[in-house]
C-alpha cells in the first residue's frame, strides 16, 4: 500500500470511526449537552496524518452524522465542525511542529483552550437560532455551562486519547496501513510513561466529575 493509497485508507477508516462514536455512545452531562467521543477520532488521525486530515475527517464525519442520526441539521453540523476543528486541528499543527510526547500534550492541551474559547463565542451566536432560547439566557449560562461542559470535554478527549495513541499506532503499522512518508518515526511512538498516567488521571477525573454533574454521585 503506497502512502497516498494508505492515507485515504486511514482517513476513510478513521471517518467510519468517528459516526460509530456518535452513534454508540452519547453520554448527558448538563442542559442538552452531551460528550460523545467523536473527537478523539479525530484527533488521532490529525495526530497521525496532520491538521488539514482532521480537518476533513471532522468535516465528512460531520456531513454523514447530520443525515444519518442527528436531528440537529445545518447549525448542528457548523457547530460540530467548528468544535472538532478547533480541538483536533490545534493538537495536531502543535504536534507536527513538536513531535514528541511533550508536543502531544501540549498540543491536546492546548486544542482544549482554544476549543473551549472557540465555543463560547459560537454558542452565543448560533444556540439562540437553532434552540430558540433567548439571546440573553444564552449569554448568561455561557461561563457557568458552556466552558466547563467544553473543558470537560477536552480533558476527557485528551485523557483517552494519550491512553491509546501509542497501541493505535503499533497495530496500525502492525497491519502495514500506516506506511510511507506519513508514518510516524519508530522514535515518535515512545510514550513517556507519565503521560500515560496523565491521560489515565485525566480520564478517571473527567469522570467523576460528569457523574457529578449528573448527580449519580
Amino acid at each position: 500500500m503506497n502512502s497516498k493509497t494508505g492515507k485515504i485508507t486511514l482517513i476513510g477508516m478513521f471517518c467510519a470511526l468517528a459516526v460509530l462514536a456518535v452513534a454508540l455512545i452519547r453520554i448527558p452531562v448538563v442542559l442538552f449537552l452531551k460528550y460523545e467521543p467523536k473527537d478523539v477520532v479525530i484527533v488521532l488521525g490529525g495526530l497521525m496524518m496532520g491538521p488539514m486530515s482532521a480537518a476533513i475527517i471532522s468535516v465528512i464525519s460531520s456531513v454523514i452524522e447530520m443525515v444519518t442520526i442527528s436531528d440537529t441539521g445545518p447549525w448542528g453540523l457548523l457547530m460540530n465542525v467548528v468544535s472538532s476543528c478547533a480541538y483536533a486541528c490545534t493538537a495536531a499543527a502543535i504536534y507536527r511542529k513538536k513531535r514528541t510526547a511533550d508536543g502531544a500534550v501540549a498540543g491536546l492541551l492546548c486544542g482544549t483552550a482554544v476549543m473551549a474559547a472557540m465555543m463560547l463565542l459560537w454558542n452565543y451566536i448560533v444556540t439562540p437560532i437553532y434552540t430558540g432560547t433567548p439571546r440573553e439566557a444564552v449569554a448568561g449560562m455561557l461561563l457557568p455551562t458552556f466552558l466547563p461542559f467544553n473543558l470537560l470535554k477536552g480533558g476527557l478527549n485528551t485523557g483517552i486519547t494519550l491512553l491509546i495513541y501509542k497501541p493505535l499506532i503499533t497495530a496500525l503499522r502492525k497491519a502495514r496501513i500506516l506506511t510511507g512518508a506519513d508514518q510516524p518515526k519508530k522514535t515518535e511512538l515512545k510514550m513517556d510513561p507519565a503521560m500515560m498516567v496523565l491521560g489515565a488521571v485525566l480520564l478517571v477525573g473527567c469522570v467523576l466529575l460528569v457523574m457529578r454533574l449528573r448527580g449519580t454521585i
